[in-house]
């Protein structure tokens, strides 16, 4: 399946209702052109608590649920949520992650009790060892970015943002894989909202993929990795970018830096990198009004402090 559809994002916003923290805005600036989601104030400190709900939930509805649990390989986010909604649940989880994540990730996903696993260097290696871990052990194999539930679940934030900022013209979010992205821009696309999805440009899974016609695979180098490391984007990110009202762009890590300690220094607002790289690409928005998504704080703010 390669499209998601408005009424799978509708209905995963009322299946998580209740169990995720709805999405706070903040002004950006002082004239109302400017909107900041905080989304980073969300369970697990990241948007990817709406999917692992939905995803879980529906898998609960369904009496599909193995005693073995769940798996999920993820550059973090993912696996803290993941981790979290297989808590609440009374679920079991086995979370893979590449040797490099971050460490204040890595503790807080202890903390929820998941069995953790480090293997390689990248998301596609622990990836690859979560996939043969469900075969053997009969896990529920769960996905970072690439599944319809999880995508529909990080779209319901749209369908509250669109609530929360009347007249919104444009929405910007950063692309990984593109799960969020998919569920944002549908949701958007049905309140008339552009999208502009960001990418750093040494992490150009959606642009390549855009450029090739169909997900490819791309190297992947940069300083918002551990969260926007996906090596390919999902099908469902690629067929939403096709539409009208959607744009696809890049930006280098010297705005996304800059984009972090500007968050810090004018609202302080500590945030991830793959959070920023969202407000990086501000320029690149058209409406008149804007809402930025800060999708993810699991960062260390030590490097915010002032020198």
């Amino acid at each position: 399946m390669d499209r998601l559809t408005y009424d799978e994002v509708k209905a995963a916003g009322e299946r998580i209702a209740g169990r995720v923290r709805p999405v706070a805005v903040a002004p950006g600036d002082d004239h109302g052109r400017t909107w900041l989601a905080l989304e980073f104030l969300q369970h697990t400190g990241s948007f990817k608590a709406r999917g692992a709900q939905n995803f879980l939930l529906a898998h609960a509805e369904a009496g599909t649920l193995p005693e073995a649990g769940v798996t999920i390989a993820s550059g973090g986010n993912a696996g803290l949520a993941c981790a979290w909604a297989a808590r609440e649940l009374g679920v079991r989880a086995t979370v893979f992650l590449p040797e490099t994540a971050s460490p204040v990730k890595l503790a807080r996903l202890r903390s929820y009790g998941a069995d953790v696993r480090l293997v390689g260097r990248e998301y596609a290696e622990a990836l690859a060892a979560c996939e043969e871990f469900a075969a053997g052990s009969g896990a529920l194999a769960s996905h970072a970015y690439d599944h319809p539930l999880i995508a529909a679940g990080a779209g319901s934030e749209q369908e509250e943002i669109s609530a929360r900022v009347p007249g919104l013209d444009t929405v910007v979010v950063s692309v990984g894989g593109g799960g969020l992205f998919a569920g944002v821009a549908v949701a958007a696309r049905e309140h008339g909202v552009r999208v502009v999805g960001v990418e750093r440009e040494g992490s150009r899974a959606l642009h390549a993929a855009l450029a090739a016609g169909h997900p490819v695979d791309v190297p992947v180098s940069s300083v918002a990795q551990d969260a926007l490391g996906a090596r390919r984007a999902t099908a469902l990110a690629v067929h939403a970018a096709r539409h009208e009202g959607v744009r696809s762009v890049l930006v280098d890590d010297e705005s996304i830096v800059r984009a972090r300690r500007r968050l810090w220094e004018d609202h302080r607002i500590a945030v991830e990198y793959a959070a920023s790289t969202a407000l990086a690409a501000l320029d690149h928005a058209e409406g008149e009004r804007v809402a930025v998504l800060l999708c993810g704080a699991n960062t260390d703010p030590s490097d915010l402090a002032a020198p």
